[in-house]
């Protein structure tokens, strides 16, 4: 008999390879002969970057980054077993989890870490990102992690904007010049379950703003500033990221993998599911 095991983490409790090790622990009793093979799993959240490193045999890296109020932590991701791929959790960088209750507030919280994470796994020589974009703080619309990554955005003075969400309705200008040429060159997928778009009733200002801690008052201009975000995106480079499926994941974080990265949108099981060929 064989027998495969593949959990997901217990949240707030076990990882994923520990749950996997128990389990293969209590059946091994009633099966002692059976062969069993372990093979972690996640969804593109909290524990992606540890299950996908366990399950191809990888390493983790640590890395000094800034969190979701430009404070300078110790972050981490993984890198796959061929080191080709890098597994980045965006909540490692620009999490909720990062920040106390009273530090909540989307209108100044950053995605700038994020970058920083994609930077180190460039500099890795990966040429692959799988990002787990779930637990995120912020509600900019990715605009940190693209500065974190050489685009610069600027007002109408010149300067660049101020970080978090409060920022974007500041944009006069996009400029990808200076954007780091590897990430063109690299394969960016994001891991993402939902399908609100970037802006409207379901977009990521009145879904996702309330739980990273916006007032009523803060989600009416974020909504605001990511409809301006949506059209100076457009007017700058002709990508139409307004009403993009999973746009307003990670408060508008897909839309700016898309935007700025060039980067593709995947569904988290399917995407973290054939990438430990869980099917063979």
């Amino acid at each position: 008999m064989k027998i495969l095991i593949c959990p997901d983490k217990f949240k707030e409790c076990l990882t994923s390879g520990s749950v996997a090790v128990h389990i293969r622990n209590g059946i091994r009793k009633v099966f002692p002969e059976a062969e069993y093979k372990i093979l972690p799993l996640a969804d593109g959240g909290e524990g992606t970057a540890e299950a996908l490193t366990e399950a191809t045999r990888g390493r983790i890296e640590n890395a000094r980054v800034h969190d979701p109020l430009m404070r300078p932590i110790s972050s981490f991701f993984g890198v796959s077993g061929d080191g080709k791929t890098a597994i980045i959790e965006m909540a490692s960088a620009s999490g909720l989890a990062l920040l106390k209750p009273v530090e909540r507030n989307p209108m100044v919280a950053s995605t700038y870490g994020t970058g920083e994470l994609i930077r180190y796994a460039l500099d890795q020589g990966c040429n692959e990102i799988i990002l787990g974009i779930g637990g995120s703080a912020t509600v900019d619309g990715g605009v940190g992690m693209a500065q974190a990554l050489g685009v610069s955005l600027t007002d109408d003075t010149g300067w660049e904007i101020a970080p978090g969400g409060g920022g974007l309705g500041g944009i006069f200008k996009i400029d990808s010049a200076n954007l780091d040429p590897r990430v063109r060159s690299c394969k960016i997928y994001a891991a993402c379950d939902v399908s609100n778009p970037l802006t409207g009733p379901h977009g990521a200002a009145h879904i996702f703003g309330p739980q990273k801690g916006a007032s009523p008052e803060m989600v009416i201009q974020l909504e605001d500033n990511l409809k301006h975000l949506a059209r100076v995106i457009r007017d700058t480079d002709r990508i139409e990221v307004e009403k993009i499926p999973g746009g307003g994941a990670a408060g508008g974080m897909g839309a700016g993998i898309v935007a700025f990265l060039g980067g593709e949108l995947r569904p988290g099981f399917e995407l973290i599911s054939r990438f430990v060929k869980l099917d063979e």
